[in-house]
C-alpha cells in the first residue's frame, strides 16, 4: 500500500511483455489486444512470483474532464504537440489539473514554475496513466520533470525498500554530465518525501556510491557502463526497479551503449514502466523501443523532423581552416560581454590547443572533454558556471545535458560530425524560454551537410547567405577567407548569416 496515496491499483495498468527477444520486451507495438502488424496477440508472460506494484495513478480533473476535442485539438495546435497511441489523455493545462499529491505542487511553486512547458502539460498525464512512454522534445523543454516528478509520485506509492533492496527508479543517461544534473533535479524535488537517490558514473572512485547503494537509494540515476560494473560486483540489483527511463535514447546509441542498456534492461521485471526521452527520433532509437515498449503512448513537440530552437539566432560563416582562431578571436572582441560562451570542437587535442592558445591571448578559457577526470571536469563546469571562467571550450561531451541557464552564445569552431549534434550543440543556448546565439564556422570539408543545414536554417526562419544555398547546390566554397559584405567589417556581425 502507498506511503502517500490510498488509491487501489488499477488492473488495467498491468500489462504483459514478451522476454524472448533477449531486451525482456515485445518484437512489436502492442495495440489493444492485437500485434500493430494485424497479426495475433503476443503470448503472456510468467509473471509467478513478482509482487504486483501500482504504477496507474491518473485522475483526470474536471477542468480537463470538460475540454472538448475541438479544445483539446486547438491547445495541442498551438503548443506544437503531436500524439499517438491508443486512448491518449487529454493534456494538463494547468498545474492544478496534473492531480500531483500536495508535496509535489509545494515543489513546483517553491521552483516558481508558472506553467507546464509543452511536454510535460501532455507528458505528465500519460506517465501518471502508468503506460510506456516515448517522449521527443528539443533540448530545454523541461522533459526532466517531465519524467521526474511521476517517478516521485511512482515510488511512493509502492512498499518502502527492505535490505538488500535496489532501486525502485532507474534513469539511464548516456553522460556524467547529464546524470549529474538529472541527480539535482531528484534532490530538489524529492527532498518532501524523503526520497534518496544517487548518481552512478565513471571517472570516480566506486566507494561513495557503493556505500550510497548498500544503504538503499530509491532512485538511481546512472551511465550504463558504470550501472553495469555495480551490478556485477553485486553492489546493487535491479529486481524492484518498476519505473525505468532512458534519458537522451539517441545520444547512447551514438555513444555505442545499445549492448550495455539491453544487458540492462534483461535484469528488470518485464511488466515496468519504460520511458523514453530523446531530442530525435532516429531508426536506431525507434528499433531499440519496439523492442522493449508495449502499447506505448508518443509524443511529439514541434516537428518529428529535425529542427532547431527557435529561440536560438544561428549565424554560419564559410571560412578556411586556417582562418578560424583569427576569426575566434575577432567574434570574441565583438561579443565578450561577461556572458558565457561555449565554444565546440571536434576532438580533445583541439579543445586544449584553442583553449591554450586563448589563454595566452589573454582570454579567459577552460576546457572540458573526456580525457579530464571527473574532479577536474566538475570544477571547470563550476568555473564557468560561476562566471569566473565564462569561455569554455568543449567536445561534444558537453553538447547534451549540459545545463548552465546563461549560456549567451555557442560557437562551433568545428561543424559537428551530423546535424542531430548540431541541434544539440546549438541547443545548449536559449534554454528555458531564454535566447541565444549560435556562431558556426563552416568549411569546404563540411559540405556535404550543406543541403541538410540550409533545411534547418529555412525552418528556423533564418537567414540564409547565397553561398550556403550554392554549396547545398552542389557548387564549390567561395575564396578563402569566407564571404562578407561589401564595405563592412567582420566585426560588425553584418558578415553573419
Amino acid at each position: 500500500m502507498s506511503r502517500y496515496d490510498s488509491r487501489s491499483v488499477d488492473p488495467a495498468s498491468y500489462r504483459e511483455r514478451r522476454s524472448d527477444s533477449g531486451f525482456g520486451g515485445s518484437s512489436n507495438y502492442r495495440s489493444g489486444t492485437r500485434e500493430a502488424d494485424g497479426s495475433q496477440p503476443q503470448r503472456k508472460v510468467d509473471l509467478d512470483g513478482l509482487i504486483p506494484f501500482e504504477k496507474n495513478f491518473y485522475v483526470e480533473s474536471p477542468s480537463v474532464a470538460a475540454m472538448t476535442e475541438s479544445e483539446v485539438d486547438e491547445y495541442r495546435l498551438k503548443r506544437e504537440i503531436t500524439v499517438d497511441g491508443r486512448q491518449v489523455p487529454k493534456p494538463v493545462t494547468s498545474f492544478r489539473d496534473t492531480g500531483f499529491p500536495d508535496y509535489v505542487m509545494q515543489e513546483i511553486e517553491k521552483a516558481g514554475f508558472t506553467e507546464p512547458t509543452p511536454i510535460q502539460a501532455q507528458g505528465w498525464p500519460m506517465a501518471l496513466k502508468g503506460r510506456d512512454l516515448i517522449g521527443i522534445a528539443e533540448t530545454g523543454s523541461g522533459k526532466t520533470l517531465a519524467y521526474l516528478l511521476p517517478a516521485i509520485v511512482h515510488v511512493n506509492a509502492q512498499p518502502m525498500l527492505a535490505p538488500g533492496d535496489g532501486p525502485i527508479v532507474l534513469v539511464l543517461a548516456p553522460t556524467r554530465e547529464l546524470a549529474v544534473q538529472i541527480q539535482q533535479e531528484a534532490s530538489k524535488f524529492g527532498a518532501s518525501s524523503r526520497i534518496k537517490n544517487t548518481c552512478i558514473y565513471g571517472g570516480v572512485p566506486k566507494g561513495p556510491q557503493v556505500r550510497d547503494l548498500q544503504k538503499g537509494v530509491e532512485i538511481v540515476i546512472a551511465t550504463p557502463g558504470r550501472l553495469i560494473d555495480m551490478l556485477e560486483s553485486h553492489n546493487t540489483n535491479l529486481r524492484r526497479v518498476t519505473y525505468l527511463v532512458l534519458d537522451e535514447a539517441d545520444r547512447m546509441l551514438d555513444m555505442g551503449f545499445e549492448p550495455q542498456i539491453k544487458k540492462i534492461v534483461s535484469q528488470i521485471r518485464p511488466d515496468r514502466q519504460t520511458l523514453y526521452w530523446s531530442a530525435t527520433w532516429p531508426k536506431e532509437v525507434e528499433q531499440l523501443a519496439r523492442q522493449s515498449l508495449i502499447d506505448p503512448y508518443k509524443v511529439i513537440i514541434g516537428s518529428p523532423e529535425l529542427k532547431a530552437n527557435h529561440s536560438i539566432q544561428q549565424r554560419v560563416e564559410i571560412i578556411s581552416e586556417n582562418k578560424k582562431y583569427s576569426k575566434l578571436v575577432t567574434l570574441l572582441e565583438d561579443i565578450m560581454d561577461g556572458s558565457r560562451i561555449l565554444i565546440f570542437l571536434d576532438t580533445k587535442k583541439g579543445c586544449d590547443q584553442i583553449t591554450r592558445q586563448l589563454r595566452m591571448d589573454g582570454w579567459p578559457a577552460l576546457s572540458i572533454h573526456g580525457d579530464k577526470s571527473q574532479q577536474e571536469r566538475d570544477w571547470v563546469l563550476s568555473e564557468f558556471k560561476s562566471g569566473k571562467s565564462p569561455i569554455m571550450t568543449a567536445t561534444d561531451v558537453a553538447a547534451r545535458g549540459l545545463d548552465v541557464k546563461d549560456v549567451k552564445f555557442v560557437i562551433n569552431y568545428d561543424f559537428p560530425g551530423s546535424l542531430e549534434d548540431y541541434v544539440h550543440r546549438i541547443g545548449r543556448t536559449g534554454r528555458a524560454g531564454a535566447t541565444g546565439t549560435a556562431y558556426t564556422f563552416f568549411t569546404a570539408a563540411n559540405g556535404r551537410f550543406a543541403k541538410d543545414l540550409v533545411n534547418i536554417l529555412e525552418e528556423a526562419g533564418q537567414k540564409v547567405s547565397s553561398e550556403l544555398v550554392a554549396m547545398a547546390r552542389g557548387a564549390p566554397p567561395p575564396p578563402p577567407g569566407g564571404f562578407r559584405d561589401r564595405g563592412s567589417r567582420y566585426s560588425s556581425g553584418r558578415t553573419w548569416n
